[in-house]
C-alpha cells in the first residue's frame, strides 16, 4: 500500500489540551489567619490607647508600692505606679508610672509630682485620708513648657498649685526672722495668702521672700502698699491696762506677714 493512500490522521497538528487543577484553600488554615488578624488588631488597639509612661525620682519610696500606688490629680485617678527601683548610685529611687492618655498634653517641664502622705506642720495637718487609702502621688499639671517624661519629685508639697486664682509677689527683706514656707499673709487680720518660698538675693545681702495672695484679695496690693513682719506679740502697757495684739496663734508659732495701703496715701496702680 502506498503512503499516499494512508488514511490515518496526523496527530502532530492537533492542539494540545491544557489540564488545570483547581486548588481549594482548606478551612483549617482560616482559623489561624483570623486569629492572627484579631491579635494584630488588639495589639494595635492596645498600643494606640496606651498612655504616656513617666519616671519620677524621689529620695525615698516610703508608702509607695508597685502595682498599687495611684497617681492622682484633684483626687481623681490618672495613672498607676508600674515599678520602683534605685538609681545607679543608690541615692534616689526611680518610680515608673503609666498615666492615662488624657494626661499627655499636661506633661511639660513645669509639671510637678509629690507624694501625699500624712503630714503635721505648724500651718496645719494634711493627708489624713491616706491613713486608710494609702499614700499616692499627686500631679500638678504644667500648662506651658516643653514636653517632658522625666521628673524630679518634690519632697515637700507645694504651697500653691496650678490653677489657684491669685498673684505671686516678691518682697525684699534684710532677714527672715521667724518666717517659713507656709506662713500666713494677712490683710487687716484676715488671712489672704501664704509665704511660698524665700532665697538669698544675688548679692547675698538681702532676702527675696515669695508670697502668694489669693483672689480677689490680690487686687488690694498696689504699688505703694506696705508690708511688715507680723510675727510675735505686740504687748502694750498703759494706764488703761495691758493690750495684747497679734494676727493669730499661727503667726506666733511660725511667723506671718501683714500688708495694707496707708489711708494717708493715694492708692497707687498695680505693682510692676
Amino acid at each position: 500500500m502506498n503512503a499516499e493512500n494512508n488514511l490515518e490522521p496526523d496527530m502532530t497538528d492537533l492542539p494540545q489540551a491544557e489540564i488545570q487543577s483547581k486548588k481549594q484553600i482548606s478551612i483549617v488554615w482560616l482559623v489561624p489567619i483570623v486569629a492572627i488578624l484579631i491579635g494584630g488588631w488588639l495589639a494595635y488597639k492596645g498600643l494606640s490607647e496606651r498612655g504616656p509612661v513617666v519616671t519620677i525620682t524621689f529620695e525615698s519610696a516610703e508608702g509607695l508600692e508597685a502595682g498599687k500606688t495611684l497617681v492622682k490629680y484633684k483626687d481623681v485617678k490618672i495613672g498607676e505606679v508600674e515599678s520602683i527601683r534605685f538609681n545607679a548610685d543608690l541615692s534616689r529611687v526611680i518610680v515608673r508610672a503609666e498615666l492615662f492618655k488624657e494626661a499627655e498634653p499636661f506633661l511639660t517641664e513645669n509639671t510637678r509630682f509629690w507624694v501625699v502622705r500624712p503630714r503635721i506642720t505648724a500651718s496645719g495637718v494634711s493627708g489624713l485620708g491616706t491613713l486608710f487609702s494609702g499614700a499616692y502621688i499627686e500631679m500638678d499639671p504644667g500648662m506651658e513648657g516643653e514636653p517632658a517624661r522625666r521628673f524630679k519629685g518634690l519632697e515637700i508639697p507645694p504651697i500653691v498649685t496650678t490653677g489657684v486664682p491669685g498673684q505671686e509677689f516678691l518682697l525684699r527683706a534684710n532677714s527672715l526672722g521667724s518666717l517659713d514656707s507656709g506662713a500666713p499673709v494677712y490683710y487687716r487680720q484676715i488671712k489672704v495668702g501664704q509665704v511660698i518660698g524665700y532665697e538669698l538675693d544675688q548679692d547675698a545681702r538681702s532676702l527675696i521672700i515669695k508670697i502668694f495672695v489669693h483672689a480677689p484679695h490680690d487686687k488690694l496690693v498696689r504699688s505703694n502698699t506696705r508690708f511688715w513682719n507680723a510675727s510675735g506679740l505686740d504687748l502694750k502697757l498703759d494706764a488703761g491696762g495691758i493690750t495684747l495684739n497679734t494676727q493669730s496663734i499661727v503667726s506666733i508659732m511660725m511667723g506671718g506677714i501683714a500688708f495694707d495701703t496707708p489711708t494717708s496715701l493715694e492708692a497707687g496702680g498695680p505693682p510692676g
